[in-house]
């Protein structure tokens, strides 16, 4: 189980596109929770994992794969997703930007996601 005071985020992309493929915060939570047990995951290094997120019906496997800058208790947040049929893996130089942006998202404090959050830059995963 995810901590409670864990910041728990979707960037405004991430938001849109899971609405569209109609993944609820209950999925992602779930995906969370498949972090922290090392299910159904990659890690990718610097704090940035490739986890599976199932389609409504069906598995793991033909689902989704979503990018999620994760530190145990502290912040997670979704900042990328694509349907395995779509693409079948994130290229090199997307690697390199979400590593980047990995170090970049864990450098800003708590306060500062907070007004982030009400800037509508960050949405808050409902629990």
């Amino acid at each position: 189980m995810i901590y409670l005071h864990t910041i728990k985020l979707k960037t405004k992309w991430f938001n849109k596109w899971s609405k569209k493929n109609h993944i609820t915060d209950k999925k992602l939570l779930d995906t969370l929770n498949n972090i922290s047990n090392n299910l159904g995951v990659t890690d990718l290094g610097g704090s940035l994992f490739k986890v599976r997120t199932p389609k409504i019906a069906q598995g793991k496997s033909g689902g989704y794969r979503t990018i999620v800058v994760f530190r145990e208790s502290d912040v997670a947040i979704f900042v990328y997703g694509f349907s395995k049929n779509e693409k079948s893996n994130i290229e090199k130089e997307e690697l390199k930007y979400f590593k980047i942006l990995a170090k970049d998202l864990l450098s800003i404090n708590r306060q500062e996601y907070r007004v982030l959050e009400k800037l509508g830059d960050f949405i808050s995963i409902k629990e």
